[in-house]
């Protein structure tokens, strides 16, 4: 065996061990993207009523509370990144990353400073390999959130939020940034702003008639302090769970990506190495055919 060919057949069996890794890793993407799909839509209508509710208790009261109501001179903010723990997801973790670069940006052009907090190695290690500063952090469940991960994050961000911009921790708003699941295809990173709520121009018309009158027991407030840390943890909880199932939609899609990319390039090295294989047979021919004339020359001159 020449050496040209034994290299095709060494590349060939490395691009072959590599494909198996890939179609594994896209198989079992496949699988758990379901079930993530499944708490996704499990976790929505909670996470949208507790907003309805919240919402209600905002407009139909006079009730100023702090979750609420914009600080008057906000100087700092911080920006919730939720992205990946392991790699090979194509651009997911990047475009997240990226869109927080660029809220970033837009805060700073407000004059605020930006406090960082991250969830996901990805992120975790940009920011670090980069000397930036990172107010908290949290790994190991980018791909299977709990809703106790969510109220762990929640806590840390209320907490500074509570405490203000007087103190070294402390914030004036809360940012978020996740990648939302649209579809197997789609997935699109997104930020939005949590605290202080945001107002939203709606497309619908409006209610025609008596608006509803609400009573609120014990008083706005009391029923303010009890619903939006739920409202936090529940709108942090779904953003994890939509870039979750986004990472595995992403993941399954970059390793069949790679596999039919393996199968081409297996095909192009199998051509390769028939080129090489049929170039020896045809040298191998030619050496053999030279040397029976050669020996046919040399016994006819001893003749």
């Amino acid at each position: 065996m020449g050496a040209q060919l034994r290299i095709y057949r060494r590349r060939m069996r490395s691009v072959k061990a590599t494909k198996k890794i890939t179609k594994a890793m896209e198989l079992i993407s496949a699988s758990r993207i379901v079930k993530a799909q499944q708490r996704v839509s499990a976790s929505t209508p909670y996470a949208n009523e507790l907003t309805r509710a919240v919402s209600a208790v905002a407009s139909y009261s006079t009730v100023v509370h702090p979750l609420t109501t914009p600080r008057p001179n906000p100087r700092r903010a911080a920006v919730l990144i939720i992205s990946a723990d392991r790699g090979m997801a194509g651009a997911y973790s990047t475009n997240a990353i990226k869109e927080g670069e660029q809220l970033g940006a837009l805060l700073r052009e407000r004059g605020l400073s930006v406090a960082s907090y991250l969830v996901g190695r990805k992120a975790f290690n940009y920011y670090k390999f980069r000397d930036r500063a990172i107010a908290a952090s949290w790994t190991g469940f980018s791909d299977n959130p709990t809703y106790e991960n969510a109220k762990e994050v929640s806590e840390a961000l209320l907490k500074a939020f509570l405490e203000g911009s007087e103190s070294e921790t402390g914030v004036d708003e809360i940012h978020i940034i996740f990648t939302k699941f649209r579809s197997m295809l789609t997935q699109e990173a997104t930020a939005k702003r949590m605290i202080p709520l945001e107002v939203v121009e709606s497309d619908q018309a409006p209610v025609s008639g008596i608006l509803p009158e609400y009573e609120f027991e014990p008083n706005p407030g009391e029923v303010l302090n009890a619903l939006l840390p739920r409202y936090i943890e529940a709108r942090i909880f779904n953003a994890m769970l939509q870039s979750a199932a986004s990472e595995h939609a992403a993941r399954r899609r970059a390793m069949k990506s790679a596999t039919d990319n393996a199968d081409e390039l297996i095909k192009s090295l199998t051509r390769l190495a028939n080129a090489a294989r049929q170039a020896e047979i045809t040298q191998e021919i030619s050496e053999i055919v030279g040397g029976a004339d050669a020996l046919a020359s040399a016994s006819a001159g001893s003749e």
